[in-house]
């Protein structure tokens, strides 16, 4: 069951600078798909485990002690708002895979409270993802997805999975939660790929 703040207020005007069938808000929308798991940085820990079964993990000191980015992006769920000039701190996938060897060509992502996403690895690489900690100069709420969510702002909201835990890299693709239930595979918002067969 989906989780929906109080008082989401949205302009439903389209907007042309918008994806196809988006319109802007200046809330910050809360939708789960269960209750908000109690991790505390504390707790936290963020684990690559490759094909072969080789995992690497950070604990919150260690993703602290990481260089950071401050990355300004715009964010499309799949419900249907957007939210524009969005400001985060974080450590660049980029960063956390930079020793990591391996020849997958796909990744699912792994929360606390055992939601699942997953991606391409390329969509990861190259300055595209983040695994984020503060919005707004302030520390990740954990309605947001805090201590520590992943970033992915040029694909819909849901492949940004709040709560983060770990990657696990695979040679093939596999569907993670949402897409198991019909939720576009990819989740391109500028080709409008919201559900299986968009």
């Amino acid at each position: 069951m989906a989780v929906f703040s109080r008082g989401f207020q949205g302009r439903r005007e389209r907007d042309a600078g918008l994806p196809p069938g988006q319109y802007l808000t200046d809330d910050f929308p809360v939708l789960s798909a269960g209750p908000t798991p109690p991790v505390t940085t504390e707790d936290w820990s963020f684990t690559v485990t490759t094909e072969a079964g080789e995992r690497t993990s950070w604990s919150w000191a260690d993703l602290m002690a990481l260089p950071a980015e401050e990355p300004t992006v715009d964010i499309h769920c799949v419900t249907r708002w957007s939210k524009l000039g969005t400001t985060w701190r974080g450590v660049s996938l980029d960063v956390l895979l930079a020793d990591v060897e391996t020849a997958a060509d796909y990744a699912m992502v792994h929360s606390s409270g055992g939601y699942t996403t997953n991606l391409p690895l390329e969509d990861l690489l190259d300055g595209k993802a983040w695994i984020a900690y503060e919005f707004d100069g302030e520390p990740l709420e954990p309605v947001h997805g805090g201590p520590a969510r992943l970033l992915v702002p040029h694909l819909y909201f849901w492949k940004s999975a709040k709560w983060v835990s770990g990657l696990e890299l695979l040679p093939d693709d596999e569907p993670g939660f949402w897409e198991e239930l019909g939720y576009h595979n990819y989740g391109d918002p500028w080709r409008e790929q919201r559900y299986d067969g968009d």
